[in-house]
């Protein structure tokens, strides 16, 4: 069986992750259903844009 352990160039950090979200963005999707009985009750779409202010000034399509 292949060893998947990380090597130290491999290894990244939380923070160096959440840094590249912020300087790239990230958008996410979903939709939630809320049913009874089959009956559907409340849908709700949700779209979250995770990004830095600094880097959704610079887009075109976002307006901040």
């Amino acid at each position: 069986m292949p060893d998947y352990a990380l090597d130290e160039k491999e290894h990244i950090s939380l923070c160096e992750v959440l840094d590249r979200v912020l300087n790239k963005g990230a958008v996410i999707v979903g939709d939630v259903m809320i049913s009874v009985a089959d009956i559907d009750l409340v849908y709700l779409g949700l779209q979250i844009i995770l990004t830095s202010v600094e880097t959704a000034r610079r887009e075109e399509g976002l307006a901040i």
